[in-house]
């Protein structure tokens, strides 16, 4: 990881509550920053050992308890933070974790900005862009592959990967400038088949990576499919199947499903957007004509669509996947 300037180890010191909201059988507040040793001893009695688990009673400003619990001192720059880090663990009431920030407030920290411990890991060289991404990205999965993918991102997987690329080009930049700079040797050193096949492996590097990327934001915005077809395909029927309950009415009669119908189901340890459509057909009818248009937008956004047809329509029917991107993949049912 490229070298940064740190913090100015002077800075505030940042509280907040780390755990979910709601009630739990344990909560943390969280504290970083130069006055953490201060608020830690004033906490704790006595100056707490690094990266040891101390039994504390945390108590008010009158010295009533509030609740008992764990103290944990981590000493910069061995943090996640790259600061003095405290752990304050408690049981995972709100209004007693409430309470517990409130103290730690008034005892010399401020309440930290969403997203502001992340910031001083970067900001101090902890972690790099693509990992503090990969923070929020593994908060907010979805699902098993999404978390995975979040985890080797954060592990540095992914910025590892753009540093080899960057060197390599850097490498074949110099090349090329030194051929550029030095045209009177006799040696053509742009025309070499070491520099076109450095060109064919960064070329193919890159598109692997662009490819990775994007496989990555699908797993992160969740898969994106599309149920189409013509009226009374068994479009909802399948709906229904794929996300085992009765979500969508089936009947014999075409054009049941008027309005978009949308499930979330988990497949293999992916996260799908599931979306059941009208049928695609013209009409001169308001409504369905609006849930004909509302499933058109709908394809130009899929993922994956999944065209429900039989052998008599089927070549009719694929053109009905005219709105379809280029980039999305299509399964005949």
């Amino acid at each position: 990881m490229p070298d940064r300037p740190r913090m100015n180890a002077q800075g505030e010191t940042i509280a907040a509550i780390a755990t979910a909201q709601g009630a739990g059988g344990i909560g943390i507040v969280r504290l970083s920053g130069a006055g953490v040793p201060g608020i830690a001893e004033r906490l704790l009695g006595r100056m707490p050992k690094p990266r040891h688990a101390h039994y504390c009673t945390f108590s008010d400003r009158n010295g009533e308890p509030l609740d008992h619990g764990l103290l944990i001192h981590f000493r910069a720059p061995h943090s996640f933070t790259g600061e003095d880090v405290l752990e304050l663990q408690v049981h995972g009431s709100p209004v007693m974790l409430g309470c517990l920030l409130g103290r730690v407030v008034e005892l010399g920290a401020r309440q930290a900005r969403a997203g502001e411990f992340s910031e001083r890991a970067f900001l101090n060289g902890k972690i790099d862009l693509a990992q503090a991404e990969a923070i929020a990205d593994l908060i907010s999965s979805g699902s098993e592959a999404s978390a995975r993918a979040a985890v080797r991102s954060l592990d540095g997987e992914f910025s590892r990967q753009v540093h080899r690329l960057t060197e390599a080009v850097v490498r074949v930049r110099v090349w090329i400038e030194a051929a550029i700079d030095f045209p009177e040797e006799e040696i053509d050193f742009l025309a070499a088949p070491q520099l076109a096949a450095d060109m064919q492996g960064l070329q193919r590097a890159l598109e692997e990576l662009l490819g990775a990327t994007r496989r990555g934001v699908r797993l992160s915005d969740r898969l994106h499919v599309v149920i189409a077809g013509r009226p009374n395909a068994g479009k909802s029927s399948l709906l229904n199947a794929l996300a085992a309950s009765e979500r969508a009415i089936v009947t014999d009669l075409p054009g049941t499903t008027r309005d978009l119908l949308r499930e979330t189901i988990e497949l293999d340890g992916i996260a799908i957007n599931l979306v059941d459509t009208a049928g695609l057909r013209d009409s001169d009818e308001p409504i369905e004509s609006e849930g004909i248009r509302r499933a058109r937008n709908e394809l130009g956004r899929a993922d994956l669509a999944l065209l429900v047809s039989s052998d008599e329509h089927i070549d009719a029917d694929l053109e009905l996947l005219a709105d379809l991107p280029k980039s999305a993949a299509r399964i005949v049912v």
